[in-house]
């Protein structure tokens, strides 16, 4: 019999209290929906008893069913899978979560029986109608184009036989990239995700090649072709965090005018040589420049321009429609990472990690997947139980949990809370930026 999930009543992580220009706000922990609530909630709130916190959280609509239970995914299909077609790079980046790009095994390429095999999985559980998403990464995946193109090529014709959507995305330092390239990834609607860890000589400290030589100048020369040309695809920017970049809206100013269809930060928690691991002053300063980064995004939407931070537009829409989850994201449900030599793992951060190990592509998920979705539940993270920003959250990247355990749930919630306050500002200024997705709640 399924239990009901803990914490939901009588507990500071029902609700979290904010307040703006507007007045005083509540989210509703439980489906992640926001409401105004009157002057002086907040320390009401604080003294009241269990009875009289469900009480008020019925009368806002917010007291109903939980929205989520203990139990976790059962037989889920794969809808997404991530392809370490070269387990091997030329830069020698100084935090590669990968070791250099081979994951501490061999260096190698993905063969075309792994490939195959892999499309074979996602289009036999896929029924007509469904959208699958194919992902390349490595190491530097352009290493193995050839495959690249095979694969995509299968793909799309197999999917078009039985009636399925494809979607196809990269992951590329940028180095290695042809016009060619571009041509192939406008064609089949490619979103394409560059690595690039700042302006000039800051990426250039993170990301040399293996001689030691900058790439920043090299990957602005070859990525300049694609910005032109997408129209189908999309071309983002990532930026990994570290003490040695941190200046985060001079960076996204940058890539925004370069032409960037989205820009996104993310900081460095978990390397497995510890460099440029950030500590919580480093987050405590990260979290201020998001916050910048942020009121830029405000401002620019206010105005009617379009500023494609990525983590506070999604933020806002997220907010928007109440999302509410008890993973941080589809590792090891309908998500999985393909080493090159075919083993299935949680995600591409765990390929070659026992921690992550979940079977063969040929084979299919084996046990191990029942175990990981029911360990990870974010009812099962102790410190996750009576956190306001645990449907927000999930629980936090299951590898950087894993290997380092929480040292960002004070950034997260910091970036939540600010996100909440934003997320007020612009319905009441710009209402229309939300179009017609449905509001998390009636405010």
């Amino acid at each position: 019999m399924t239990q009901a999930p803990p914490d939901l009543r009588g507990l500071a992580g029902a609700a979290h209290f904010f307040d703006t220009q507007h007045g005083q706000h509540m989210l509703a922990v439980d489906g992640s929906r926001v409401f105004d609530v009157p002057p002086g909630s907040a320390a009401a709130w604080s003294g009241w008893d269990a009875a009289q916190q469900a009480a008020f959280l019925s009368g806002l609509g917010a007291g109903d069913a939980p929205y989520i239970d203990d139990a976790p995914p059962q037989d889920m299909p794969v809808r997404s899978l991530s392809l370490a077609v070269a387990q091997k790079c030329n830069l020698a980046c100084t935090y590669c979560y990968a070791s250099g790009g081979d994951f501490g095994a061999p260096a190698r390429n993905m063969p075309w029986a792994v490939a195959k095999a892999s499309v074979d999985r996602l289009i036999a559980e896929a029924e007509p109608g469904v959208r699958i998403n194919l992902a390349y990464l490595g190491g530097e995946p352009l290493i193995n184009r050839d495959l690249i193109r095979r694969t995509t090529e299968y793909a799309t014709q197999q999917a078009q036989a039985k009636g399925v959507r494809t979607g196809f995305s990269i992951t590329t330092n940028g180095t290695l990239l042809r016009s060619e390239d571009g041509e192939f990834f406008e064609q089949h609607g490619f979103a394409v995700t560059i690595s690039l860890d700042g302006i000039g000589a800051a990426h250039d400290r993170l990301r040399p090649y293996r001689g030691g030589r900058g790439s920043f100048d090299v990957i602005l020369k070859r990525v300049e072709p694609l910005l032109a040309r997408q129209k189908r695809m999309q071309v983002g920017a990532r930026v990994t965090v570290t003490p040695q970049n941190m200046d985060l809206p001079e960076t996204l100013d940058r890539f925004v005018a370069m032409g960037f269809h989205s820009v996104g930060f993310s900081p460095m928690l978990t390397a497995p040589n510890g460099q440029h691991e950030l500590d919580k002053p480093g987050l405590d300063q990260m979290l201020a420049q998001m916050i910048r980064c942020g009121q830029a995004f405000e401002a620019a939407v206010i105005a009617g321009r379009r500023y494609p931070f990525s983590n506070m537009s999604a933020a806002m829409h997220e907010i928007h429609r109440g999302t509410h989850r008890p993973y941080p994201c589809g590792a090891g449900a309908g998500y999985f990472g393909v080493s090159a030599d075919g083993g299935l793992f949680a995600c591409h951060r765990f390929v070659e990690d026992a921690d992550g190990a979940m079977g063969t592509v040929t084979d299919g998920p084996d046990p191990r997947r029942e175990a990981w979705l029911s360990d990870r539940h974010v009812h099962r993270q102790p410190p996750c139980t009576t956190c306001w920003a645990r449907y927000l959250c999930g629980g936090g990247c299951h590898h950087e949990v894993i290997h380092r355990g929480r040292p960002a749930c004070d950034y997260i919630r910091g970036w939540l809370h600010y996100c909440l306050q934003a997320y007020i500002r612009l319905s009441e200024a710009r209402p229309d930026y939300f179009g017609a997705v449905p509001a998390a709640a009636q405010a």
